[in-house]
């Protein structure tokens, strides 16, 4: 066991360093809609039904049930986003897509049973990430611009799980967390006189950050048909981007949002086959400033104390999902998911045409096709339909001239898993 525990450690901080290679799939803003093959395949739920080593990631209590298992994940992301802005201002006009779109990201970890009642796990994950890279720097107008323009977020989690079945029916789990993420800006010097610090607004190269947190959880079996499970991740205290101070909000702080996700889970007694499941989840965004404050007046300068941020207010999500277990061999998953706006003022849609996070409903379909004993192929596919906002900001641009944002995506998961 000690020699497969090194192992995972190894393989863990590999995939950490991978992570951080690629950006992270955005769907509900810029959270990925569920972690590994199994919960991607029903629209990311899996607060309330184990879904393997990276359904920790969700709920830390599942450990117990996940057993030893270790897995490898591989996402296929492709995002479709364009800017449309309309003639009457100093923004260019036209349509103006990112080239950037198609990303691949992988995935991992492994499980440990500890005892009949407790387990050990180590994996690592991708929160979410934007990255947008427009040949056309359509805020040159506004002063000044090199192209291209766009931003790039990637954030990476290494993650320590441990589970306890506390009672016949009650699993705790607890998931101490270390975050990583970096980011760069390009093209945005048409800001730099709006900011308390303009040397620090763009093309400063990539800057890092870190910061710890922790993810609780627990699952509780109501009845045998039954399952409840609940899961909440605090708010991570990142360390500052200092290379980016002139552009986030108190000086550069990039803080991540706080997410607390409640579920049930329900197998029908004449059709035990089955599995439905329904979640509720709440992504605090309006917490972190940068995140938060709008880009409407009346807002601070960049990077001020009450500096300019991309106007995104808390999100909920909904999601239902089936599963249906066709077979020894094979398990079969869909689900559905919608997310409520993200933007709460129109005036925010011309600053995030840098960022255009807009998809709101999902549809997923998957499953799991068990080899032998020991090992099992899992795929799903994720569809985010197109979705957009138009909006103004006469006092950012200098006139009212309308802007729309969007974005469909595309997004396949395969996954190995190996359990002993």
């Amino acid at each position: 066991m000690i020699t497969a525990f090194t192992r995972g450690i190894a393989s863990c901080a590999l995939l950490g360093a991978s992570l951080l290679a690629a950006p992270a799939q955005a769907t509900n803003g810029y959270f990925a809609n569920g972690y590994g093959g199994q919960s991607k395949g029903m629209a990311g739920a899996g607060v309330a039904v184990p879904t393997g080593v990276l359904g920790m990631a969700q709920n830390p209590a599942t450990g117990v049930r996940v057993g030893n298992s270790a897995g490898l994940c591989l996402t296929t992301f492709a995002p479709n986003r364009d800017v449309r802005i309309q003639p009457g201002g100093p923004l260019t006009p036209g349509t103006h897509s990112s080239h950037n779109d198609v990303f691949v990201i992988p995935c991992g970890g492994a499980n440990w049973a500890l005892d009949d009642r407790s387990s050990l796990g180590l994996f690592v994950f991708a929160n979410g990430g934007m990255n947008t890279e427009f040949d056309t720097n359509f805020f040159a107008g506004l002063g000044a611009g090199s192209s291209p323009v766009g931003v790039n977020l990637e954030q990476a989690f290494i993650t320590v799980n441990y589970a306890r079945q506390v009672s016949d029916r009650l699993t705790l789990g607890i998931s101490p967390i270390l975050a990583v993420q970096r980011f760069q800006a390009q093209g945005l010097q048409a800001f730099s006189g709006l900011s308390v610090s303009p040397n620090d607004v763009t093309n400063r190269g990539h800057d890092w950050s870190t910061g710890f947190g922790l993810n609780l959880g627990l699952l509780f079996e109501a009845s045998p048909e039954w399952t409840l499970g609940a899961a909440y991740r605090n708010k991570i205290q990142m360390s500052e981007f200092s290379r980016y101070k002139g552009l986030f909000a108190d000086g550069g702080e990039f803080d991540i949002p706080a997410m607390l996700t409640l579920g049930a889970a329900y197998t029908p007694r004449a059709a035990p086959d089955w599995t439905i499941t329904a979640e509720y989840q709440r992504i605090y965004f309006g917490s972190v400033d940068a995140i938060a404050n709008s880009s409407a007046p009346p807002g601070g300068p960049l990077g001020g104390a009450n500096g300019v941020g991309f106007g995104w207010q808390d999100v909920d999500v909904w999601r239902l999902a089936a599963i249906w277990r066709k077979s020894d061999q094979l398990t079969l998953r869909s689900g559905v998911s919608y997310s409520t706006e993200f933007i709460g003022n129109s005036g925010d849609v011309v600053i995030n045409t840098i960022a255009p996070a807009t998809p709101q409903w999902h549809l997923s379909a998957g499953g799991t096709y068990r080899i032998n004993d020991r090992w099992a192929f899992t795929f799903s596919y994720t569809h985010a339909f197109s979705n957009s906002f138009w909006g103004n900001n006469p006092a950012l641009t200098g006139a009212p001239q309308d802007v729309r944002i969007r974005m469909k995506q595309h997004e396949i998961a395969t996954g190995l898993s190996y359990r002993w």
